[in-house]
């Protein structure tokens, strides 16, 4: 048989090659910037592990990002300690930690945040459960300052316009935890993760963002850190309370803003956040959002049920009810990992899911139905009802599935046992490339299905 064969003209190949190098010159590297070249209020959202995150990865190294299942539980090992702080923000949760592993509040997503006068850029954890953000400062005393790993990037207060609140003061009164006086600046402790402590001074600078100038922006300037480390490059507040981004730029985003988290697996590519009301989706559904006077910061929704397949499951309406006295009800969080269903539901939930799956299971980590499985095929869809809104989650956001043969897990747990919780957190592995709208002048959150990879 005549092997068939193409030449191309010489000219044609010129500007061929031409073409090629000129695209290659001009294409544009993911990794470069912090926001979207053609709408500055796009910024990027990068994963902890992508090869895009400015924060160098921890020991012991993660593994391969092919390997999801283990990287998720890698991450999630923090969970206990995360959802502990959650329930009470006052609580340092018993956190087991495994022979020859340390654990690590590097975060899960980071975004490039730049403080100062003259400025410097910082990677900062986004945090839509904390109010204030913080950033470690120089000096900075304590083993979580010289130990910590991924070592700590450092904003010098004396090499900038920062400069520190007086105390007493308005602002002052909101700090976590209340303020002490010394030298009459505003100092305050704070507890992060569930097991880490740092001291702070609240104090104010130029915040760049978004494509805009802040001045005058409220943040702590870290000084001392106990216990175990906190964000290296610190972490930008999003939650609800008086001291959080989303409050002191009222007047800028009218409290509005969303996020589409990546898939961990995405080592090239990054989500993006959005601030204030413009280039929002238009049409999306939405759930309100409920109040606790008592934790001002979460955004509590109510959850109404779970289904797993056609089948609705069957939850003690107590378990799943929104009750702001003991803290009860369903908060949506971006730093738990895996979401956590207090003991009755997951329990329904898993039930359900294997009687549906069949058998045999196993446990693996943070992980207690793995089966073998191939591929989705035969594995149930699971759906997140909410008040108004159905969250049909992407089979991706349920099911884990390892690289090293054919096993697939549950990507949901209960809250760690040693916690007396009342609480259920949507997590963000099960809201990965989803947009998440927050509005807090219209009280609600819209869920939508996006790829934001």
């Amino acid at each position: 048989m005549a092997r068939l064969t193409t030449t191309y003209p010489t000219t044609f190949t010129f500007l061929f090659l031409s073409l090629l190098l000129s695209s290659a010159a001009t294409a544009v590297d993911p990794c470069s910037s912090s926001t979207s070249t053609d709408d500055p209020t796009r910024i990027s959202v990068i994963p902890i592990y992508s090869k895009c995150c400015p924060v160098s990865s921890p020991a012991p190294p993660p593994p391969h990002p092919s390997s999801l299942l283990d990287t998720v539980n890698h991450l999630a090992a923090r969970d206990h300690a995360r959802v502990s702080s959650l329930i009470s923000p006052t609580a340092a949760a018993d956190v087991p930690i495994a022979p020859g592993k340390q654990l690590f509040n590097i975060g899960n997503y980071v975004v490039r945040v730049t403080l100062g006068n003259p400025n410097r850029t910082f990677a900062m954890v986004l945090d839509i459960s904390n109010d204030l953000t913080f950033v470690p400062c120089t000096p900075c005393s304590g083993e979580g300052c010289s130990a910590a790993d991924p070592p700590l990037a450092f904003f010098d207060p004396n090499a900038s316009s920062y400069w520190a609140y007086d105390c007493p003061s308005e602002l002052c009164s909101h700090v976590p935890g209340g303020s002490s006086c010394p030298a009459g600046k505003c100092l305050y402790n704070q507890s992060y993760g569930g097991d880490s402590h740092f001291s702070a001074t609240l104090g104010t600078d130029f915040l760049f963002l978004g494509g805009y100038y802040i001045s005058g922006f409220a943040f702590g300037c870290v000084h001392s850190i106990s216990g175990g480390s906190i964000p290296a490059q610190g972490l930008l507040g999003l939650g609800r309370g008086p001291l959080s981004l989303l409050v002191q730029t009222d007047q800028l985003y009218s409290g509005v803003f969303s996020y589409c988290l990546p898939s961990f697996n995405s080592y090239y590519f990054s989500g993006t956040l959005k601030l204030g009301p413009i280039g929002q989706p238009k049409f999306i559904p939405t759930t309100p959002l409920l109040k606790n006077p008592h934790r001002p910061s979460l955004y509590y929704v109510n959850m109404t049920g779970v289904s797993v397949g056609s089948v609705k499951v069957p939850i003690p309406s107590k378990s799943l009810g929104f009750n702001p006295k003991n803290g009860a009800g369903t908060i949506i969080d971006s730093g738990t990992v895996i979401t956590r269903f207090v003991g009755p539901v997951y329990a329904a939930i898993r039930k359900e899911f294997r009687k549906q799956v069949k058998g045999p299971f196993s446990s693996l980590g943070a992980f207690d139905t793995c089966f073998a499985a191939n591929e989705d095929a035969g594995a149930p869809v699971i759906t997140l009802h909410f008040q108004g809104l159905d969250l049909v989650l992407p089979m991706e956001n349920s099911l884990i599935h390892s690289s090293s043969g054919p096993l697939a897990c549950l990507a949901m747990a209960a809250v760690p046992k040693n916690v007396n919780s009342v609480l259920n957190v949507i997590a963000n592995l099960q809201q990965q490339n989803i947009r998440v709208l927050f509005d807090e002048k219209k009280s609600v959150v819209g869920i939508a299905r996006e790829l934001c990879n």
